[in-house]
């Protein structure tokens, strides 16, 4: 009987501060409690700023998160059976040019693909189908010409080069995953998180301790008219709010005090400029290339029209 006794008494000591915090928030939440206590202010602004900390954090992760799905910019109308995203561009093109007979070279271009499937990249969809353009006209060409067809060169050219700025893509990716992302989640489900429970712990103390200052109260009671027992319940209540919200301030500061989210953010724009750097290089190179294809084609050009 005694071990019951002692049971229900621990679960009484467990249960009574819970349902005093939750008696205390409905009178709140109906209107019925005129007073609470008030948070300091530097208190309150730094929950505003945790707050907007957090939904910064929220929203650029739901929008940089697409730089864990490969094919965020892969075109939707595009149709790609299993052989189009087998060997890579530079594969395909070096058992092409290996080739000796038409039918050697829709052989190469149709060899069985790679262990790991292509990307689906734009940039690579791209290139899959200048290539594909490019054997087509290659092949349309009359057997036995010694001049390659022109644009048949440039699609080619023009294919390698998307398959590189494709490669730097995926390569941007991965630093945005791994510097960004990973650092950006870490700070929103621990930091950020770890904030959140020192300020929920905050409020319970200070429905803890209005509650105490309630029921002493009750009846229209002055604070001079309070019992020993009611006095020691409302000075330990305090004692725990202050030491709460001394834990929850330094937690708070911490978050918003560490360098590691601009660290973050820096990376990312780094990833972002040495992708779009890569890729005007890998641009501006086959595009001279490409240039130089279409003037000899025109000075061929006008030497026909101006033989005829």
């Amino acid at each position: 009987m005694d071990k019951f006794r002692a049971f229900t008494n621990q679960v009484s000591s467990a249960v009574t501060p819970f349902a005093a915090r939750n008696s205390q928030w409905l009178r709140e939440q109906t209107g019925s409690v005129t007073e609470k206590t008030e948070l300091p202010h530097d208190y309150v602004e730094l929950e505003t700023r945790i707050e907007a900390l957090k939904a910064t954090h929220q929203k650029l992760l739901t929008a940089t998160s697409q730089y864990t799905n490969e094919a965020y910019d892969y075109p939707p109308n595009v149709r790609e059976s299993f052989a189009d995203l087998g060997k890579s561009i530079s594969d395909k093109v070096n058992l092409l040019s290996k080739a000796t007979s038409a039918t050697e070279a829709q052989a190469a271009f149709t060899a069985p693909p790679s262990e790991k499937p292509q990307p689906k990249t734009f940039s690579h969809a791209i290139a899959r189908a200048s290539l594909s353009g490019s054997q087509a006209i290659a092949m349309g060409t009359p057997q036995g010409s010694t001049v390659p067809d022109p644009l048949a060169q440039g699609l080619e050219k023009f294919a390698i080069a998307e398959e590189k700025v494709g490669e730097a893509r995926l390569d941007q990716d991965e630093k945005i995953q791994n510097k960004f992302l990973a650092g950006w989640s870490a700070t929103l489900n621990q930091s950020i998180k770890a904030a959140d429970k020192a300020r929920a712990a905050v409020q319970a103390a200070r429905l803890q301790l209005d509650a105490a200052k309630s029921r002493a109260a009750a009846g229209g009671k002055h604070e001079e008219s309070y019992t020993e027992a009611q006095r020691r319940a409302i000075e330990a209540a305090e004692d725990s709010f202050v030491e709460k919200v001394d834990e929850a301030t330094s937690v708070m500061r911490n978050v918003l005090d560490t360098p590691e989210p601009l660290r973050n953010l820096s990376e990312l724009v780094k990833a972002q400029a040495e992708y779009h750097a890569r890729a005007a290089e890998i641009l501006e190179e086959v595009s001279k290339s490409i240039v130089d294809l279409q003037m000899d084609q025109e000075t061929e050009y006008r030497k026909a029209r101006d033989g005829q």
